[in-house]
């Protein structure tokens, strides 16, 4: 298998959910008399993740020209306000911002470089993020996020060389909870230090949804920013599940959530991209999923219901699009969109080809997203942007 830089983000999610696993409870709560959300009525910011990496092959490498193309459709198209600028090389992630900020969308900036020494990544953090403070001085609205699930990307926290090394680590039980809560703490608090010293806006952090696996000191940072993937029949239920970030006193961003197109993956939350046989060349899907993009657009819905009646500051959507999981109507067996939360489908001008060249079309779900913002965007007073 090709090395974790090349691995979608899509394709390990690996979450507390898909770990299973539990260790230390967050600090007892403190009374929120007043937090961010308060001062506004529904999502303060309707976002999408753009995942910038540099891509597996020849054929989807990252491209200046479809990235500005895909930035006017999110804003034009979709109705975001917000787009969450993520993924590895800062060259990458600082055009991107640029452009989502001259378009005056708000910019979610996330460095995630991941399997490389410690110093890099804080050295990546701090590019970026003096990157960010640049955008803001010049009037851009910038949040910046020092990065994603730390445990996940960054070595040394749980033992293995690689992202899958470490997932399948935590899910054989080889792992001392409690010391790689220790390690996530310390870096927590360095990543939040280097942060602090090069960008003066709004600091944040991406954690996975459990706080006994991933806990957090949330006082380091000045927006809560959680990846959602559960999965309930009742709205209520999802609101009981968030409710604990809120005791903070702080903003909530959802930083993640989203499924696949397929009927059960909700159910699968953020392992539903683990229908993929990766081990074979080429990649197939395991078994036979039905292709449900109803399903996918349903749930997104009814999660964006969720944040707006609570009146989150962000929610993004996962993700805009997947260039390396094509879809192949004329091939189900090697229809990798089936595994990818994204809320488009690439589609190649040769399936065959690695080095193809492709267009994405919209699923149901980017439709059903697009109508949910463009309600929203309608009703917003002016400067709701901000």
């Amino acid at each position: 298998m090709e090395n974790t830089k090349g691995i979608s983000r899509a394709r390990f999610i690996a979450g507390a959910a898909a770990v299973g696993l539990a260790g230390a409870v967050l600090p007892a709560s403190r009374a929120a008399a007043t937090t961010g959300e308060s001062r506004h009525r529904g999502l303060k910011h309707r976002g999408v993740v753009y995942t910038v990496g540099a891509g597996e092959t020849p054929g989807t490498a990252w491209s200046a020209a479809r990235m500005c193309r895909d930035i006017r459709v999110i804003r034009d198209e979709l109705h975001a306000d917000t787009v969450d600028v993520t993924g590895d090389g800062v060259d990458r992630l600082t055009a991107t911002a640029v452009e989502a900020a001259e378009r005056g969308l708000h910019v979610w900036l996330q460095p995630t470089l991941g399997d490389v020494p410690e110093r890099e990544i804080l050295d990546s953090i701090a590019e970026c993020g003096r990157f960010a403070e640049r955008l803001r001085r010049q009037g851009a609205s910038v949040d910046f996020s020092v990065g994603c699930e730390f445990w996940l990307f960054v070595p040394g926290i749980v033992p293995g060389e690689t992202v899958l090394d470490r997932v399948d680590n935590l899910q054989k039980g080889n792992v001392d909870m409690a010391r790689m809560q220790r390690r996530l703490a310390r870096f927590n608090a360095k990543a939040a230090a280097v942060g602090r010293s090069v960008f003066h806006g709004r600091l944040s952090y991406a954690a996975a949804q459990d706080e006994e696996f991933e806990p957090v000191d949330w006082n380091l940072f000045d927006v809560v920013g959680i990846d959602y993937y559960s999965c309930f029949r009742q709205p209520a239920d999802h609101v009981r599940e968030l409710r604990p970030y809120q005791r903070w006193g702080k903003p909530l961003a959802i930083t993640e959530f989203g499924t696949c197109a397929y009927a059960g993956a909700p159910e699968a939350g953020g392992m539903g991209w683990n229908i993929v046989d990766y081990t074979k060349e080429p990649n197939e899907i395991k078994g036979d999923p039905v292709r449900s993009e109803r399903t996918q657009a349903a749930y997104l819905v009814d999660l964006l219901q969720v944040f707006e009646s609570m009146n989150l500051y962000a929610a993004m959507v996962f993700e805009f699009v997947t260039p390396d999981a094509p879809h192949r109507p004329d091939n189900p067996r090697y229809d990798l969109d089936l595994a990818s939360y994204a809320i488009t489908k690439p589609v190649k001008d040769d399936p065959d080809d690695p080095a193809s060249g492709w267009q994405w079309e919209p699923k149901e779900a980017f439709h059903a997203v697009a109508r949910q913002y463009g309600r929203r965007a309608r009703t917003a007073p002016r400067g709701h942007h901000g």
